[in-house]
Formats: C-alpha cells, structure tokens, sequence
C-alpha cells in the first residue's frame, strides 16, 4: 500500500511540474496562451438580399466572396477568416435588426455585402459609428459619396449615378433625340436617372418611376409602343430586369428600339433571359471581356466553379475580398479599427477591373464602358465591350465630401 501512495506522489509531481512549464510557456508566448487566440478568425459580415426576386445579386458577391477565401485556403492576409451571411431581404428594418447582431454580438470586424441603396442607408453609419468599416460591393449612394461621407465606408463598386453617366454619354453619341426612362421608385433609381440625364443633356421625352416590386410592366410596354422613342433607358436589377427584358423582346421593340439599361442585362439575368436580351446595352465598369490577368484568372475560376458566368456584383465582391486580403497583411490587430481603416484606404492589389483607387471620398476612379449582349466565343450570351465612353472617372458628388 505504501509503494501505491509513492507511486501516486510521483504521478502527481511531474503532472505538477509539466502544468507550471505550460502555464509558463503560454505567458511567454502572449499571456494566457495567445496561440489559441492568433488561430481565432477575423469575422466578416456578409448583408446582402439572399431570397426573393433579388436574391441573384446577392449570392453572386458571396459566390465571388467565398471563391476568393477558398483559394487562399480560408485566409485573408494570411489570417483565417469567418463569413458571417444575413439575408436583408430588401427590408430596412431587417437590416438594422442584423446591423445590431453583427455589431453587439458577432463584433465583426468588417461587414460587406450590400446590393440595394436602401439597405446601405439604413445601416451603413450605424456600422460607421461603432468604427466597424464598411465596404460595399454594389450599391453606392449619392449622399455618402458627398456630404455623408464617411472615413470608414468604402464602396468598391461606383457612385450609383456613374454608370447611369456612362450610358448617357454614349445615348448623346448615338444622337438619340427622345429617350424614355425607366427605374424603380426609390434612390437608387432616382440616382441612375439623374445620372443618366447629367451627362445625355437634353430633354427626355418621359421620365417613369415604377413600385419596387412591380413585376408585370405591361402598361410600361404599352406606353412605349405608343410614343415610339428613339431609345429606352431602364435600371430594373435582378428579377425586375429579366420580367422587363423579357417583355420588351415580347413585344417586337428590342430589334426597333435600342434597349440602353444599366445594371439590368448582367450575370445575374442573362442565364434566365439568354437570346431574348441578345442585342440590349449596358454600361458598367467591368465586363466578363475586360482584358487583364486578373479578370482573366476571374472569370476562368468563377465559371469552373460554378458553371456560369460571373456579374459586374461578382466581380466587385471579388475586388473586396482581394483588397481585404491586402489590408490585413498590412494589419498585426484587426481591432485596431484606425490601423484597418487606414490599411483598407491604402489597399494595393490586382483589380479584376484594371488600375484602381479611392479618391478622398473613398469612392472609385475609375473607366467605365458600354457593352452588347451577344454570344462570345463559347455561344454563350454574355457581354461584349463596345467602348469605353468615361477614363479616370471621379463621382459628381465627391466635391461636397469635406474628408481630406
């Protein structure tokens, strides 16, 4: 009996001594074992539409997302990563009731996603006042490229009105004498309009706003073939697009009048819409065609991986994950929001679009193009560039930004 209790005594100091050398061990490395906290991954949060008839846009930037972090082996500059997705289902209050989630209890460290103006504006400078920076992948209001600037929101996409500019230019070219336009009624819409008219400089013959949901655009169609323009001009994203393209081809009034539309004959549309979009316009800052390295290892990645095509969403919520990963490796301590912020803001990195930079309102320079719906060189429909008809482009609402 008394050799068992030596025996036991024994045991139990060199289990003794093997704790305090690992206790020792780990306030060495970074008090209270820090290895376990360096594997903790930098959590992101993803808010985008994921149901209903937008859902298209938002799973082609977490598509794009998620294909970058695989690549790189669940790393962003070299630190694992965490996407954290919420549906907003096009609904402001959902959004705020996520913002606070992703705020007070996942502590994100960066929230992207972000497809609808409405969404971002209901939440962006709740993210901007808990110095979480945000980095939208699509939508770009007017507001926060001015006066509402921000130093910790970033759009990687455009100014809404930009592309809607970049259409405009080329209607005016065209020498199109009386376009109507189209949009949905809420900001976005208002800012591809506005856009569109800021740089077309002449009077439209009709300007129409539809509900947000509207889904059967009959009358639209009827209004059209009545006053017979020389173009049409729409921003329908999503599932608004493929109903009003669809309608339009329908009708016979694709191959009489040029369809001119932005954000409308995508990625996200043209596998449903096919041959019925094939000679539609769009204007954009990138196309499938876009000719760099970057683009082309893109393009050749989304379309093994998953069997389509990729949209201008794709390619932006690409371009955010390539930034990411530049930004943290520039970064010891992801919660050193003032370190992340300034990493972000001076991010290098290969964009799928060319040269890239912010200017001081955290907007993009940039080119932007026109492009035609027409099969490539597999017979797929996709988009063909046609021209690029702005270089070096700065938003029209970055002057009322007072951030240096």
């Amino acid at each position: 009996m008394a050799a068992w209790h030596a025996t036991l005594d024994d045991e139990l100091s060199i289990m003794n001594k093997t704790l305090t050398i690992i206790a020792s061990l780990c306030f060495t490395l970074a008090t209270g074992c820090g290895l376990a906290h360096a594997t903790t991954p930098i959590k992101i949060g993803f808010m985008s539409e994921l149901s209903g008839p937008q859902a298209a846009l938002g799973q082609d930037k977490l598509d794009a997302l998620m294909l970058y972090v695989e690549q790189h082996n669940g790393q962003l500059g070299g630190k694992p990563v965490q996407i954290i997705k919420r549906d907003s289902q096009l609904k402001p209050e959902v959004a705020n009731q996520i913002a606070d989630e992703l705020i007070q209890k996942e502590k994100v460290a960066v929230v992207t996603g972000f497809s609808f103006t409405n969404i971002m504006m209901a939440v962006a400078h709740k993210f901007a006042e808990a110095n979480i920076p945000v980095l939208s992948a699509s939508a770009g209001p007017a507001p926060i490229a001015g006066e509402q600037c921000n130093e910790h929101i970033f759009v990687l996409s455009k100014q809404n009105d930009q592309f809607a500019e970049a259409m405009g230019v080329y209607a005016k070219e065209q020498d199109f004498k009386r376009v109507i336009t189209f949009a949905p009624n809420y900001q976005a819409g208002k800012d591809f309009v506005q856009g569109f008219k800021r740089r077309y400089e002449a009077e439209l013959l009709d300007e129409i706003y539809t509900p947000l949901g509207q889904l059967d655009f009959s009358t639209e169609i009827s209004r059209i073939m009545a006053m017979q323009p020389d173009a049409v001009y729409v921003f329908y994203p999503g599932g608004l697009g493929i109903s009003f393209v669809r309608a339009y081809k329908q009708a016979g009034l694709l191959d009489r009048i040029p369809l001119l539309s932005v954000s409308t004959v995508d990625g996200t549309t043209l596998p449903a819409l096919q041959h019925n979009a094939v000679g539609a316009f769009s204007a954009s800052d990138w196309g499938p065609d876009l000719d760099n390295p970057s683009n082309h290892e893109f393009v050749d990645a989304f379309a093994t991986k998953y069997n389509r095509i990729p949209s201008e969403y794709a390619a932006q919520s690409y371009d955010v994950a390539k930034l990411l990963d530049a930004a943290f490796a520039k970064v010891s301590d992801t919660t050193d929001t003032a370190a992340l912020t300034q990493a972000i803001k001076n991010a290098e990195f290969e964009s799928v679009r060319g040269q890239f930079a912010f200017g001081h309102n955290n907007f993009p320079i940039q080119d932007f193009y026109v492009f035609e719906v027409a099969p490539n060189d597999q017979g797929q429909v996709s988009l063909k560039t046609v021209t690029r008809t702005l270089k070096n482009a700065t938003d029209s609402y970055a002057d009322a930004c007072l951030m240096n």
